[in-house]
């Protein structure tokens, strides 16, 4: 009697309900570019008593094709997906980063021959485990002429970082063209400095969205999302539902943006 009740109780509600929300968004304005930051794996995991964080990590990644099907279905052109940080190299215990890295790597394997989805790393490739950066590169790689979602997997990545990194590019590349330290400073410009960061001539993400209920950014995107709008969901990540994105989205559409006015 259990599936009867779902299909009378939570489950018609659930459809009625995400029926309703993709009427309420037609015609709003939509993202072109999506950040998310699907946190609470760890929590999730531990919830349930399972025996190790990995179970979580594994969930997690799951719900991770669900949610890039939702984005291309609601005509999302790009999905930043945060997946390891550069402060967690260090941080987490090193059997959690090693199952980690083996869950990123089967994610980017699987996302790089799924559909037309295009897949780019964003992150530190340096400072990955060398069987991760191969899979990584060659993901990258296999998909470089795909034309459809296009997906960054921000793995050891870390956004100071990143702008330190974009900066020394510039230095470096003013010196070789034959500059000087006296003109240096009329290269450096937000243009300049954008055009080498990891995501060189990408649309900055419209929407920033986090699950787990944790309201701050952690060194994610922040060049990037200067101008974003944000999201947080309560959701743990594997539990994250479509309408909770529905709702994102709802709400994206619904604001009136001011990027810093």
């Amino acid at each position: 009697m259990k599936w009867l009740r779902y299909l009378l109780g939570e489950g018609l509600l659930y459809r009625l309900y995400r029926r309703r929300i993709i009427k309420e968004i037609e015609g709003l304005a939509k993202p072109q570019h999506v950040a998310m930051i699907l946190d609470g794996n760890r929590r999730w995991a531990k919830l349930r008593a399972l025996e190790s964080s990995a179970h979580g990590h594994r969930a997690g990644a799951d719900k991770i094709h669900e949610f890039l099907s939702w984005c291309e279905e609601q005509g999302v052109e790009v999905v930043t997906l945060y997946l390891l940080s550069s402060d967690n190299l260090d941080a987490r215990d090193p059997s959690e980063l090693d199952d980690l890295a083996l869950i990123i790597e089967n994610l980017a394997d699987q996302l790089s021959r799924f559909s037309n989805w295009r897949v780019k790393h964003v992150g530190n490739r340096e400072a990955l485990p060398p069987h991760l950066q191969d899979t990584l590169s060659g993901a990258t790689e296999r998909t470089s002429r795909n034309s459809g979602l296009h997906i960054n997997l921000a793995v050891g990545y870390g956004g100071r970082e990143e702008i330190t990194q974009a900066v020394a590019r510039l230095v470096e590349q003013h010196k070789d063209s034959g500059g000087t330290l006296a003109d240096l400073p009329e290269s450096i410009s937000v243009q300049a400095i954008a055009g080498h960061l990891y995501t060189q001539g990408q649309p900055d993400p419209d929407l920033v969205i986090r699950t787990s209920g944790e309201q701050r950014l952690s060194d994610f995107m922040l060049w990037q999302s200067a101008h974003s709008e944000f999201y947080f969901v309560e959701a743990l990540g594997p539990d994250l539902r479509e309408i909770d994105f529905l709702r994102a989205l709802r709400d994206f559409g619904t604001r009136q943006r001011r990027y810093g006015h």
